[in-house]
C-alpha cells in the first residue's frame, strides 16, 4: 500500500461519510466501516478511482463482529494509521426517571464500548510501528451535561475521559490522539435519537445554522495533516448561533 491508511467507523452518513471523502482529498487509503453494505458501496463511487478504497460491514456493539471484521483484512490493509472513531448515536430524550433502559444500553455500548472494541483491535499494531493517530469524536455533551440527556452525555464524558487516558498511555509510542466534540451538527443524529420523527428532528435546527458534516470532517482531515509534532488534543467546535449545549440565538440565520 503506497498510501496511508485511515479507517472511519460509522462512514455511512454524516460526518464520517464527510470524513472518508476529505480524507480521501489528502491522498488516504480509506477503510470506512459500518452496518449499511449499500452505503458503503455507495460511498465508494464518490471516491477517486486513484484511491484505494476497502469497506467492512459490522455492528461496534458486537466484538466478535469486530474482532472478524479486522480479522478478515488483507495484510496490505491491515497497517492503519488513521483510526476515526466516529460511530455513535443517541436514542431518547428523557429524564433519568423516564428513561428507556433499551435506549441506554444502545448508547452505552455503541458510543463507548464500540469505540473501546474499535480501537482494542487498531491500537497494538500502532504501538508496534510506533506510529499513528486517533480522533474520537465526542460532542458537547461530553463538556456539560444537559436536561433530558443524562445518559447520553454520560456516555460522551466517558469518550471524553477515554481519549484523555489514551493519549496519556499511548504518549511513550508516539501516537496522537485528539477529541473533536462537534455541538449542533445537522446530520441524521437528530432524526434517530426522536426514532424517525422528522418534524421533531428537524425543529432541532430551526432558526439558526447549524454545523454540517463537511464542516466537522474539514477540521479531522485538519487535524491529522498537522507536523508530527502538533497534537490538536481537544478542539470544541460550535457553530456561531450555539453558546452552549443549550443556549442558541435562533432566528439568527
Amino acid at each position: 500500500m503506497e498510501r496511508k491508511i485511515a479507517c472511519i467507523t460509522g462512514a455511512t452518513s454524516g460526518i464520517g461519510w464527510a470524513t472518508a471523502l476529505h480524507l480521501a482529498k489528502e491522498d488516504y487509503a480509506i477503510l470506512a466501516c459500518g452496518r449499511r453494505k449499500d452505503r458503503l458501496e455507495e460511498l465508494s463511487t464518490k471516491l477517486s478511482p486513484e484511491i484505494p478504497f476497502r469497506y467492512l460491514v459490522f455492528d461496534v456493539r458486537d466484538q466478535e463482529q469486530v474482532i472478524s471484521a479486522f480479522d478478515s483484512l488483507p495484510v496490505e490493509w491491515q497497517p492503519i494509521e488513521v483510526l476515526v472513531n466516529n460511530a455513535g448515536n443517541a436514542h431518547g430524550l428523557d429524564t433519568i426517571d423516564q428513561g428507556d433502559v433499551e435506549d441506554w444500553d444502545a448508547m452505552v455500548d455503541i458510543n463507548v464500548k464500540g469505540l473501546l472494541y474499535v480501537s482494542r483491535k487498531i491500537i497494538p499494531g500502532m504501538v508496534d510501528r510506533k506510529s499513528g493517530q486517533i480522533i474520537n469524536i465526542g460532542s458537547i455533551a461530553g463538556k456539560e451535561v444537559y436536561a433530558k440527556g443524562s445518559v447520553y452525555c454520560a456516555s460522551k464524558y466517558a469518550v471524553d475521559a477515554l481519549t484523555k487516558g489514551m493519549r496519556i498511555d499511548l504518549n511513550p509510542h508516539g501516537i496522537k490522539v485528539m477529541g473533536i466534540h462537534p455541538g449542533a451538527v445537522e446530520t441524521e443524529f437528530s432524526l434517530v435519537r426522536f426514532k424517525g420523527d422528522t418534524e421533531r428532528a428537524s425543529g432541532v435546527y430551526q432558526g439558526f445554522d447549524p454545523l454540517t458534516a463537511d464542516d466537522v470532517a474539514e477540521i479531522i482531515a485538519f487535524a491529522v495533516t498537522r507536523p508530527k509534532h502538533v497534537v490538536m488534543a481537544d478542539v470544541l467546535l460550535l457553530p456561531l448561533a450555539q453558546g452552549s449545549a443549550t443556549v442558541f440565538n435562533r432566528n439568527s440565520e
